[in-house]
């Protein structure tokens, strides 16, 4: 067993059961952040062992695969553990200024914590049942976390958010119990080889698209998004914050294991559909961005429009298309993040969230306008700052498989999320505010540090990404090769287990 992998499993679970001891007191709040760092740190550790090792893999029990539970991390996983660990220090540390001592003492801290370990147990786990397992501990504390505060909208929205996801839970056991029908096995590992040599290949094609809905109603791809935008600005803006950077991006994980390592098999039936889907999710999110006029709506119709650039890498399936999207994932989780802590400032220093009835915030808060620039204009992939890096390597690579429509779709999209941002710059920041308020960073008291803090970190992750992005391309395109060409990855998880 490596402890390695271990760990950022841990430190979550651990801060979640010390926190919700001490909810009723001050100290629950900053074990959560204490708690946070510590994942950080054992994400750290984990991504040098997987640099330095290769792939790194758990056999837990010491029972050999495929009959035991196996955890193995490799490029894509090392990397996804460390973004789930960096939002949760950001997300912990604003909820520190957000959360009111009520929500704390129902377990709001605890809850996210579980969160955080369900989405980190999500990227490690090395077989399907338990990837399912994990997707419900996210849904059941995510649930938890969108009620928390009782008010009508969040139960609305909540109630739309668990059917969908439910009923994406149901088709996965499906194609789970299916495909362990034909194969015999749950082993992510193992069943790349079994589903090979299975000489139903025809049903293999179908249970495939079983998992191809699943996960694309988990990452909310066209035409099953409608879920997300009515769920994801109702609660706190920490929840939002973090539903943003990472719910979805489990199901665009699920989607990259799957289809590189089990279903890799060229049948002519995934690749047009998620070439489709692609398009259709990066167009209709945008669309739906700009017919929004209250800020968390724009960012999570965003939140759609990103997923169709993530599905594009994977629709086409080349080593550029796949390096660019690790890029873009990496860039994207950092940037979502940062938008909507940000979107919690302003709208608790302007008094609300519809641009059509706030402003002023440049004029008083020209820092917090600063900060919403770069993370802004980095989504709308503005040169130099890191989403233009991943756009470019999608673009290239679309052009290098002569799919000239969806080069045109990225390069569109791409300016109506210009247009996006731009408007609400010109609305929250740029024009004065109705009720001629002058919302200034000093009104957010004592909370100021911690509000900012988290905010201003995630912005110099994202410019450096940006401004020195040859290093993080080395490692996407690494990645990559590795989704491409599992062999070390099988080799690790079935020969590298002991008796």
């Amino acid at each position: 067993m490596s402890w390695f992998l271990v760990f950022p499993l841990m430190a979550p679970f651990a801060t979640a059961v010390l926190s919700f001891l001490y909810r009723q007191r001050d100290s629950g709040r900053w074990i959560a952040v204490t708690g946070s760092l510590l994942a950080v740190l054992a994400a750290l550790a984990l991504m040098v062992q997987v640099l330095n090792q290769g792939v790194v893999v758990g056999q837990m029990g010491n029972w050999p695969a495929p009959y035991g539970i196996t955890l193995a991390a490799d490029r894509l996983s090392a990397m996804m553990v460390l973004l789930t660990a960096i939002s949760g220090l950001a997300v912990s540390l604003y909820a520190a200024g957000e959360v009111d001592t009520t929500l704390e003492v129902l377990g709001f801290h605890s809850l996210m914590q579980i969160l955080l370990g369900g989405v980190t147990g999500a990227f490690l786990t090395g077989d399907l049942f338990n990837l399912y397992v994990w997707f419900e501990v996210m849904l059941i504390a995510s649930f938890g976390l969108q009620i928390m505060g009782g008010r009508p909208e969040q139960i609305d929205g909540a109630v739309k958010y668990v059917t969908l996801n439910l009923v994406s839970t149901v088709v996965f056991l499906s194609g789970i119990g299916l495909l362990y029908g034909v194969t015999g096995t749950l082993n992510m590992a193992d069943l790349r080889s079994a589903v090979a040599a299975s000489d139903r290949q025809g049903l293999i094609a179908v249970i495939s698209m079983f998992f191809l809905i699943a996960f694309g109603m988990k990452a909310a791809a066209f035409p099953l998004f409608f879920w997300l935008p009515a769920s994801y600005h109702t609660p706190t803006h920490t929840v939002s914050a973090v539903f943003a950077g990472l719910l979805t991006k489990v199901g665009v994980y699920s989607l990259f294991r799957v289809f590189t390592l089990i279903f890799d098999q060229d049948t002519g039936l995934a690749q047009p559909i998620l070439l489709w889907v692609a398009g259709l999710t990066m167009v209709t999110g945008v669309l739906g961005a700009i017919a929004q006029t209250e800020l968390r709506r724009i960012l999570s119709y965003q939140i759609i429009s990103s997923i169709g650039f993530l599905l594009l890498g994977l629709a086409l399936s080349t080593p550029l298309a796949i390096a660019g999207a690790i890029f873009y994932l990496m860039h994207n989780i950092i940037v979502k993040v940062a938008l909507f802590l940000t979107a919690g400032v302003m709208a608790r220093l302007a008094g609300g969230e519809d641009l059509r009835r706030i402003g002023g915030l440049y004029k008083t808060a020209p820092a917090l306008g600063v900060l919403f620039l770069i993370t802004g204009f980095s989504l709308a992939g503005f040169p130099p700052l890191s989403g233009f890096w991943g756009k470019v390597l999608l673009v290239k690579a679309s052009l290098a498989s002569e799919a000239w429509i969806l080069t045109a779709a990225v390069l569109v999209v791409g300016l109506l999320t210009i247009y996006s941002m731009t408007t609400i710059w010109a609305e929250a920041f740029w024009k004065n505010h109705p009720d001629d308020r002058d919302p200034a960073l000093a009104d957010l008291g004592d909370k100021r540090g911690v509000l900012l803090t988290p905010i201003v970190g995630l912005c110099v992750l994202s410019l450096g990404l940006g401004l020195f992005p040859q290093p993080f391309i080395t490692f996407a395109e690494a990645a990559a090769a590795q989704l491409l060409a599992p062999d070390a990855y099988v080799a690790a998880v079935l020969g590298g287990s002991g008796p």
